[in-house]
């Protein structure tokens, strides 16, 4: 690369540069120009004070400036002074850097009153005008119009660096008569590290004739030898010979650069060219445009910020909408998917896909289902992160190569750690057509057997096809799937915790009313079996004095008093049920069905039905009683709800084994009576429901299954039935604290006539 660029060891020819010691302020360096500028040769200023070239009231001046401003490496308009036999005048910028005073003397142009004024208010009202701008791009054209009516160059780019290093055009303001870069793409090669290093450390640097010839600097010999000399903060610093053919290349005849820095970070660049000649701009002019380089670069964070936030609004809109679907709906999934707006409003995406407890909902344009599942395996093995986002999948996962079209992007938001439960969105390939100036994959030439960067020949747009490659997931768009993450969990425990508050609200009413049915019940019965006594009173001591009307009327009244009194006794025995505690043991099923049999054999005998046990009945922990009741009541419903001929009652049990469940019995009662309508099956567990007449099918209160559901369900277990009219029913129920690992008795099955 030669010598380094922030120590060149020569000047553009636009100004003088000299190098002072200080105190003293002699000149121990010199560009080798000052015979046309100052009219003095390098051999006259050299060791000399400064004195030779100041009047003693402007170089008392210069003193005095020096002691008062802060110029280390910090370069400053000093004062406009006259120099030469012609009395020209020059603006004086000085700086401080390694230990000698750097002073750079610039023929002066500075603008009357009038046009300072009219440079103020320009400066003033791009800044107000930046301010408002509701986009970055807004904002970054705004800035390109303000300084290319400031400064009148040709084209005005504001060129921002990307994450990669590379460098695009978003905003542009140029005459009519040139092709236009915005949107273009330049190589991070074209802006190497020492340039950007540049770049940072000085805000402004100009070119105005990129055909000038260096001047170099001069020493003494003697005393002071010709050490490099850090030019970094030198407006008058050579450019890098590379750069300026680079320009040349380009058509531009000048050019200037104003640093834009956010966070100390170099953000971007305005790049301005001249293509019409060689383009010089006055101090003032410069100073303003530093300063508005300045000031919005405080302002870059604020508009990023201020898009960001207006994202983040939206997606906390589209959230609280999601969120108050599920909770209405009652179902994360059908809150997400069924309603608008749905997932695929929230995050721009090709498609999404639900995956909740086995349920795997797709909308838009994602992979197929048998793909997605696979997906999620391979997330749930290799992801450990509940936020997963690459726009370039396959590289990752490697299977999805196919689907590339529609998923070379994912965003995968994992809600159980320890389920596969996951919300998904993809995106596209994007066939990126990305305008570069000039082939990126080429950046180096090779000279003299050394790596040297050269610019390209020809700016002909090169069209790079990236394949395999989504548009990247943004950070706002990352932590607002992070928030609806967090919200979901939030809601799903606020519903599990509302379904146990209800869960123990139900619990108590019901222990309070089983108390109260119990109280009722008992209070009831002597006040029911004073009027029963009373009757049979009037009918024995009064009889021979009533009519036949009278005396009907008193068994009437026997009888209505006998029917409540049963009514009585099967609530107050619900009420048992539901109060009294189970006693668990060991109990042998086989033996209390044969027990519950032997008391309803007279009742098997009169009907004539046939008891079929394909099987014996297992060991189970439960309370043997209770479940001796509900065989019981089973079997006489069965023998009772039977107008066959034939009639047969089968009680049976099979062995499952399920996920969820594990192993457990099923019983079954069954029969071949009357059947079930469909719209009954459930209402018949209601206390005191009957399908028929009071005296039909042998009468009843119709307690009696909702006592045998109330026994299953304080077993843990559930009940239900399967039927059809006039071929009988199957009545099915679990113990669902059964133990299934205990063996079958090896008894052999019993039929009974």
């Amino acid at each position: 690369m030669g010598q380094r660029n922030h120590i060149p060891g020569s000047i553009q020819p636009h100004g003088v540069l000299l190098v002072l010691s200080e105190p003293d302020l002699t000149i121990i360096q010199v560009s080798a120009n000052t015979p046309s500028l100052l009219r003095r040769t390098p051999q006259e200023l050299l060791g000399q004070s400064l004195s030779l070239l100041l009047e003693p009231e402007v170089l008392a001046n210069l003193r005095e400036s020096l002691a008062s401003e802060p110029i280390e490496e910090n370069p400053l308009y000093l004062l406009s002074l006259s120099l030469g036999h012609e009395g020209q005048l020059f603006d004086l910028i000085a700086h401080r850097i390694q230990g000698v005073l750097i002073l750079e003397l610039e023929p002066s142009t500075q603008s009357d009153q009038s046009m300072i004024l009219r440079i103020y208010r320009m400066v003033r009202g791009a800044v107000t005008t930046c301010q408002r701008a509701p986009t970055l791009r807004a904002f970054a054209q705004t800035l390109a119009g303000a300084v290319h009516k400031l400064t009148g160059f040709d084209r005005v780019m504001i060129y921002q660096f990307q994450p990669d290093g590379c460098g695009v055009v978003i905003a542009e303001e140029k005459g009519a008569a040139f092709e236009s870069y915005l949107d273009l793409h330049y190589p991070a090669s074209d802006i190497p590290r020492q340039a950007r290093a540049l770049y940072l450390r000085n805000w402004l640097r100009i070119i105005p004739d990129v055909t000038y010839q260096p001047v170099p600097m001069l020493a003494i010999t003697a005393q002071h030898p010709s050490i490099p000399l850090d030019m970094s903060y030198a407006a008058l610093r050579r450019v890098s010979p590379i750069h300026i053919e680079y320009l040349i290349n380009m058509g531009a005849k000048a050019s200037m650069s104003i640093s834009l820095i956010k966070n100390g970070q170099l953000w971007g660049l305005v790049a301005c060219h001249h293509h019409t000649g060689p383009h010089y701009l006055p101090y003032d002019i410069r100073a303003a445009c530093e300063f508005l380089g300045h000031v919005v670069s405080l302002q870059i964070g604020d508009k990023e910020a201020a898009e960001e936030a207006a994202d983040t609004i939206a997606f906390q809109g589209i959230q609280a909408a999601l969120v108050q679907q599920m909770s209405v709906a009652n179902d994360v999934v059908a809150g997400l998917t069924q309603f608008t707006p749905n997932l695929t409003n929230f995050i721009d995406s090709g498609g999404v896909a639900v995956c909740l407890e086995g349920q795997h909902v797709l909308m838009g344009t994602t992979p197929p289902e048998a793909v997605v599942r696979e997906l999620i395996e391979w997330l749930g093995q290799e992801v450990q992160d509940t936020i997963y986002a690459t726009h370039a999948l396959p590289q990752h996962y490697p299977p999805i190569t196919p689907f590339t079209a529609m998923a070379s992007g994912l965003l995968a938001v994992r809600l159980d750690r320890t389920r596969p439960n996951y919300l998904l969105w993809f995106r596209p390939e994007v066939i990126q057509t990305v305008r570069w100036a000039g082939n990126p994959t080429k950046p180096v030439e090779i000279h003299a057997g050394s790596a040297i960067l050269t610019p390209r020949r020809s700016f002909e747009v090169w069209k790079e096809h990236v394949t395999q490659t989504a548009i990247p997931w943004r950070g706002c768009e990352v932590t607002a799937a992070r928030d609806l993450r967090r919200a979901i969990i939030d809601l799903v425990l606020y519903k599990v915790e509302e379904l146990s508050r209800l869960n123990d609200e139900l619990t108590r009413s019901n222990i309070e009313l089983d108390s109260f049915a119990y109280v009722a019940s008992h209070d009831l019965k002597e006040p029911l079996r004073g009027l029963h006594n009373y009757a049979h009173f009037l009918i024995e001591d009064y009889g021979n004095k009533l009519d036949a009307d009278g005396k009907e009327k008193l068994m009437t009244l026997v009888r209505l008093t006998q029917r409540m009194e049963a009514l009585i006794d099967s609530l107050l025995h619900y009420s048992r049920v539901g109060r009294a505690e189970l006693t668990w043991i060991e109990a042998d099923l086989h033996a209390e069905l044969n027990d519950v049999i032997n008391l309803l054999a007279p009742r098997i005998q009169e009907s004539g039905v046939e008891i079929r046990i394909p099987h014996p009945l297992p060991r189970v922990r439960a309370d043997q009683a209770r479940v001796r009741e509900v065989f019981s009541n089973l079997i006489a419903n069965a023998i009772k709800y039977n107008d066959k001929p034939d009639k047969w009652v089968e009680i049976g049990v099979t062995c499952l084994d399920s996920e969820e469940n594990g192993p457990h019995y099923l019983f079954y009662v069954r029969d071949n009576g009357i059947g079930v309508p469909e719209e009954h099956q459930e209402t018949i567990f209601r206390i005191f429901k009957r399908l028929h007449g009071r005296d039909e099918y042998g009468g009843g209160v119709g307690a009696g299954l909702t006592i045998a559901k109330k026994i299953v369900e304080r077993h843990g277990g559930t009940i239900w039935l399967t039927s059809h009219v006039g071929e009988g029913t199957t009545f099915w129920f679990t113990l669902s604290r059964v133990d299934a690992s205990l063996p079958m008795p090896g008894r052999t099955a019993v039929e009974y006539l």
